[in-house]
């Protein structure tokens, strides 16, 4: 009898012992398979990237709005306007610096310290998306209670959805 008892302690070691190698490398595994799908994804954003450029080509401004010609020198077409963010930083009459964030607003009535896409030319293919080879029109309203300065130097950032961006000084 006392040798059946060692018997079964024994396979019941053996199984746990197995049954915790089965458990520890399906983890292990399942880690390793979380992770390369992570760098996949990683891979095809920096791709992304790498294939996005814009570029300011023209701004002007008469004090609190400002008109922005950007144009799609990349082959990533951009869609969601949401995403994208515009910086100005600018002189105001009394010679103060400002910096604004710019969020998007669509339609032709923008509020304060908002952005809207008046046109995309030409816009042919996929018909309000951003393609490669177009212009966008972009108009920015800042605050018309602290508009830009004349004759000053300002600054405009406009970042794409995925974190490229385009800079440029205009004049006041």
């Amino acid at each position: 009898m006392m040798g059946f008892g060692s018997i079964i302690a024994a396979m019941i070691s053996v199984a746990t012992i197995l049954l915790a190698s089965y458990v520890c490398s399906k983890g292990g595994f399942y880690m390793a398979n979380g992770l390369t799908d992570s760098v996949i994804e990683m891979q095809e954003n920096k791709n992304e990237i790498l294939k996005t450029e814009i570029e300011v080509t023209n701004v002007s401004t008469d004090g609190v709005d400002v008109l922005v010609s950007l144009k799609n020198t990349g082959s990533t077409k951009i869609g969601d306007f949401t995403y994208m963010d515009i910086i100005v930083t600018y002189q105001n009459e009394t010679g103060t610096m400002k910096t604004a964030w710019i969020p998007y607003q669509g339609g032709k009535v923008i509020s304060k310290n908002k952005w809207t896409d008046l046109d995309i030319v030409p816009d042919l293919i996929n018909p309000g998306v951003f393609d490669p080879g177009e212009e966008m029109e972009l108009q920015i309203r800042l605050n018309s209670s602290d508009p830009i300065g004349n004759s000053s130097v300002n600054w405009l950032l406009v970042a794409a959805p995925n974190g490229v961006k385009a800079s440029r000084y205009f004049n006041g």
